[in-house]
């Protein structure tokens, strides 16, 4: 029994689906549309040079398009802060003064924190605008 080229292909391709679903390897789906590439080469009658060069072309064009794609998009994208953490870098306004001799307030997100200064010798007054560089406990360091 003779089974033509395209089938061939067909079967390569489902060949690698079957990794592509075990592993959750994406590279494996590309391999195998360009496999399937190779079967409609075939079956427009190209020889099996034309069915490899097209194979390869789609699958190396895929990988080479696609996963750049697929990595920047998994999680490489900006994080989102919440808790302490989503203070950082804020703006505040000083409620009590600020000084060497001690901390005072300030109003951060619509709260009063207590707040020191990062630089021990910085002087804050109130209604100046403050950054927030961190959050020590209950305490936001501010400069």
């Amino acid at each position: 029994m003779d089974i033509d080229a395209w089938v061939w292909w067909l079967i390569v391709a489902v060949g690698l689906g079957i990794p592509l679903v075990l592993t959750a390897m994406p590279e494996f789906g590309m391999f195998s549309v360009g496999a399937v590439a190779g079967a409609v080469t075939a079956a427009l009658g190209f020889g099996i040079v034309p069915q490899v060069l097209v194979f390869v072309a789609v699958s190396v064009a895929l990988i080479a398009v696609v996963r750049p794609l697929a990595a920047r998009h998994r999680g490489d994208g900006p994080g989102l802060s919440s808790g302490v953490d989503a203070l950082k870098g804020r703006q505040a306004v000083v409620l009590e003064r600020i000084d060497a001799t001690g901390g005072g307030r300030i109003k951060l997100a619509g709260e009063v924190w207590s707040a020191r200064a990062l630089d021990a010798g910085q002087t804050f007054e109130p209604g100046e605008q403050v950054d927030v560089v961190e959050i020590d406990g209950a305490t936001a360091v501010i400069m």
